[in-house]
């Protein structure tokens, strides 16, 4: 919400330093992103951009904040049970066959452990479920608000609510981490849009 990728990188900086990690953290960052496909030429927000409309930034945070738990420099707003997890996980794939508001995600699982973007319903977002402890994949809930691609006029948003776009499972191939909504189907970018859609 405050500076973008930019400023993550120079917070992460220094808690590399503090941390006695030097400045290597951000090849070694980069090259696992690389080899989970969620780095492009221009960084992971155009491997977001492959995958959602709009303002990608929430998003992009979630991926600094997998590493960030993983080195344990995530402080969590709520922290899932494993017992929590586990019914969130098995039971996301069925759960997003309709389409889904951020109140519903809030109504079905809860605060969140970590929240990229504002509080407000109406603004594009990103929620995070976290366990305590890795190795449990976070869940992360993408939701957008906004006009749809090639239409007038870019204000006021068409919902009165962020609407859920994928859920993603962070570990693993970028790609194949994202699951769609409907709506999530419908507004994908073009190369990736399903065919049924």
């Amino acid at each position: 919400m405050y500076g973008g990728e930019g400023a993550l990188i120079m917070v992460f900086d220094h808690l590399a330093f503090a941390d006695g990690l030097g400045t290597g953290w951000w090849e070694g960052q980069r090259a696992t992103w690389q080899a989970r496909g969620a780095f492009s030429p221009i960084g992971p927000k155009g491997a977001f951009q492959h995958q959602l409309p709009g303002n990608v930034e929430g998003a992009v945070s979630s991926l600094y904040a997998e590493s960030a738990h993983e080195r344990g420099w995530l402080f969590l707003d709520r922290a899932l049970t494993h017992a929590e997890y586990e019914a969130l996980r098995t039971s996301v794939p069925t759960w997003i066959t309709e389409d889904r508001t951020y109140t519903d995600v809030l109504d079905a699982y809860g605060p969140p452990s970590v929240l990229f973007g504002g509080s407000s319903p109406r603004y594009p977002k990103t929620i995070g479920y976290f366990t305590a402890q890795p190795p449990d994949p976070p869940m992360f809930f993408h939701l957008w608000n906004g006009v749809e691609p090639g239409t007038e006029p870019p204000w006021p948003p068409r919902y009165d609510e962020a609407i859920l776009l994928a859920v993603r499972q962070g570990a693993g191939p970028f790609h194949d981490s994202f699951a769609f909504t409907p709506q999530g189907r419908r507004l994908r970018p073009e190369p990736h849009r399903s065919r049924s859609a």
